[in-house]
């Protein structure tokens, strides 16, 4: 929601692009943890939507990189949001690297 917030000043002519593809990553990160965690029977489908989840999160990374250096964002602002990424990507490695904590004893 912070990104979504932050990129509501972005300029007009940013709208198609630079919002949309910040809001995108950074809604997909979530939406792909938990499509993760309703596939956790399957451990390949866990790890893989994980997987996907981190590479949206870096994404999203990227995007903050460009709005600051763009000065869309203030770089401080843009650096904290970077840092809770490096937050969520190394929860997201740590679930797809030790998989078997996170599955139900069924899993396949």
């Amino acid at each position: 929601m912070k990104i979504f917030e932050l990129s509501k000043s972005f300029p007009k002519e940013e709208t198609y692009s630079l919002t949309d593809q910040i809001r995108r990553a950074s809604r997909s990160v979530p939406a792909n943890t938990a499509e993760a965690w309703r596939k956790r029977k399957y451990k390949a489908a866990f790890i893989s939507k994980l997987n996907d989840a981190e590479g949206e999160a870096a994404e999203t990374q990227t995007w903050l990189e460009l709005a600051s250096r763009s000065q869309y964002a203030e770089r401080e602002t843009a650096k904290e949001l970077y840092i809770v990424y490096d937050e969520i990507i190394s929860m997201l490695m740590a679930m797809a690297n030790n998989p078997d904590k996170w599955l139900p004893r069924n899993a396949k």
